[in-house]
């Protein structure tokens, strides 16, 4: 018996060490993809032809600095977001999905697009090189009631001008102002409505609001494919998640590996592998 046991120890030694090496390996993993990378599969071809429906990519998450779990509360960052850059956010109107786009405006810029030509602070922006449209061009006036602000005159291909709020701003608030600030000002905390034509927040009427925080305007690639901020409105500093950084894989997301193996395999992307994303 006694040899036995001796026997027993090591094993049981060697167990209790292979458990710990995969805890440590586990935390390891987890603080990496909550602090500073994380995977994202592109669900849709908003970004076409930039990145592809099926693009599989990381997301630098550390470069904005990564947010707390379960918290607003923001780690220092590396680097701010600049216009160009291709960014994962929470979507604002349903923070338990992510999107992708392209940050076009930051907060204090305005923003407008003539037929289809994009300007900030009256300075012409190239589209993307791989940036495309693919549907008619709706002329200047014709409004479209799926555009934010609400009741405006613009349409996807012809926009704004409009000015991106940024921390420290103070917006006027009014009947005609109301569509496109009230969802902010209830975002940043409060209870905000119309009455008649007064604006009223927290139960008391407000002709001006002091804008709390940092916001941004993102646009798809893909222009007429896009559920973006001209339809949406502005982002949130607090939903940025990170920088699109490498497609590290990607194959056709329309075909199933169980009904159609062969095909599903068939369909990756070789060449996408390892491509930078800018």
């Amino acid at each position: 018996m006694a040899l036995s046991t001796q026997k027993g120890k090591p094993e049981k030694k060697h167990s209790q060490e292979w458990f710990e090496a995969l805890i440590i390996a586990a935390i390891f993993a987890t603080v990496l993809r909550v602090f500073v990378v994380e995977s994202y599969r592109i669900p849709t071809g908003s970004m076409e032809n930039t990145l592809l429906a099926g693009d599989f990519l990381f997301v630098n998450k550390y470069v904005y600095g990564p947010k707390l779990p379960f918290t607003d509360i923001r780690l220092p960052g590396v680097d701010e977001v600049k216009r160009g850059d291709i960014i994962v956010f929470k979507f604002p109107k349903d923070r338990s999905m992510n999107y992708i786009k392209r940050c076009v405006a930051l907060g204090g810029d305005t923003l407008e697009i003539h037929n289809r030509q994009l300007s900030i602070n009256k300075k012409v922006v190239a589209l993307p090189p791989h940036g495309q449209f693919i549907s008619t061009l709706i002329p200047p006036g014709i409004g479209d009631e799926m555009i934010f602000p609400q009741f405006s005159s613009f349409n996807k291909d012809n926009y704004g001008p409009i000015r991106v709020p940024r921390k420290g701003d103070v917006i006027e608030l009014n009947a005609q102002t109301y569509p496109l600030y009230a969802s902010l000002v209830a975002d940043e905390g409060h209870d905000v409505s119309l009455q008649g034509r007064l604006v009223f927040i927290d139960g008391a009427p407000a002709s001006a609001y002091t804008v709390q925080s940092n916001y941004y305007f993102a646009l798809g690639d893909n222009r007429d494919n896009s559920l973006d901020s001209r339809f949406w409105g502005f982002l949130p500093e607090k939903d940025v998640v990170g920088e699109a950084l490498i497609v590290y894989w990607s194959w056709n997301p329309d075909l199933s590996i169980f009904t159609d193996p062969i095909g599903k395999l068939a369909s990756i992307r070789w060449q996408r592998s390892g491509l930078m994303v800018h």
